[in-house]
């Protein structure tokens, strides 16, 4: 699949016009994205990327992996880590961190410890007024991961050194994560056994490959949800054998069913860059 860049300026320029509180909006790259829209069902999600979660107004509920409920307006959840939303409001906001991407130690300490319901007032008004500039923007881009970074978090955030061989095979995944790359055919190119590779690839990135593959994968999807192509020809394109395995596993990983997101997604305002991603300048 072609990969399709958008080049930003590196800072973002403020329009005059205010942006109405209720318009659903999301930007991606394939490191980063950054969504505010309908919430959904609190039904269980397992994410394979860190989760922040921003309440708009009224505070949100949070289930860490079967644990008791707790109120906040601020919540981190833990890449793959299985939980359970529950929205005080229709729409959230909610940014997405791969962690490979990330040196985990040295990311402040509301994500690095962050397991649910965070105490951080200063990151959250933080994040909040990110969102207000980036929702007033003219352009609504950000040329690098790092300009992102600025915004949302102060800084770029600190990269994860990783094998020069791990991280081939990453980009080959990232760039085509539809394909249906197998460890051996990755082993090979790494000039490694199996056995050796499927180890250094969980050392290096920090979950298993077939993890990280099936998350790409459906993470995928996300670059498609303003479209109005038919479900069972988007499972294909984004490399499901059949639709019922395409909804069964996006359920597994967002917690609703791909009907169920592209429903929630018809006013939705996409931008950014990626695979499949196609920016509309303009409001639903």
């Amino acid at each position: 699949m072609q990969q399709i860049r958008i080049d930003a300026p590196t800072s973002l320029r403020t329009s005059a016009s205010s942006s109405s509180a209720s318009e659903r909006v999301m930007w991606l790259n394939a490191d980063r994205v950054l969504y505010v829209g309908l919430h959904g069902e609190p039904s269980l999600r397992t994410l394979g990327a860190i989760s922040i979660y921003v309440s708009l107004k009224c505070p949100h509920k949070i289930c860490i992996d079967g644990e008791t409920w707790r109120e906040t307006e601020f919540s981190v959840v833990p890449a793959g880590m299985p939980h359970r939303i529950a929205s005080g409001e229709r729409m959230i906001c909610n940014v997405l961190i791969e962690s490979e991407t990330v040196d985990l130690q040295s990311l402040p300490d509301y994500i690095r410890n962050g397991r649910g319901a965070v105490d951080a007032p200063a990151a959250l008004r933080a994040m909040r007024d990110a969102l207000d500039r980036f929702k007033r923007c003219a352009l609504r881009q950000y040329g690098r991961t790092e300009d992102f970074d600025r915004n949302f978090f102060g800084c770029a955030l600190p990269t994860r050194p990783i094998d020069r061989r791990i991280r081939a095979v990453l980009e080959r995944i990232k760039q085509d994560p539809n394909s249906h790359t197998s460890a051996e055919d990755c082993a090979v190119a790494s000039h490694l056994s199996v056995s050796r590779f499927l180890h250094l690839f969980k050392s290096e990135v920090g979950s298993p490959f077939r993890s990280f593959r099936t998350w790409q994968r459906a993470r995928s999807v996300l670059y498609y949800v303003t479209q109005s192509a038919n479900l069972a020809n988007i499972a294909l394109d984004v490399g499901y054998p059949d639709s019922t395995h395409f909804s069964h596993s996006i359920r597994q990983v967002y917690g609703l069913t791909p009907k169920s997101i592209f429903a929630g997604c018809r006013k939705l305002a996409l931008y950014g860059s990626g695979a499949a991603a196609t920016p509309r300048y303009g409001f639903p």
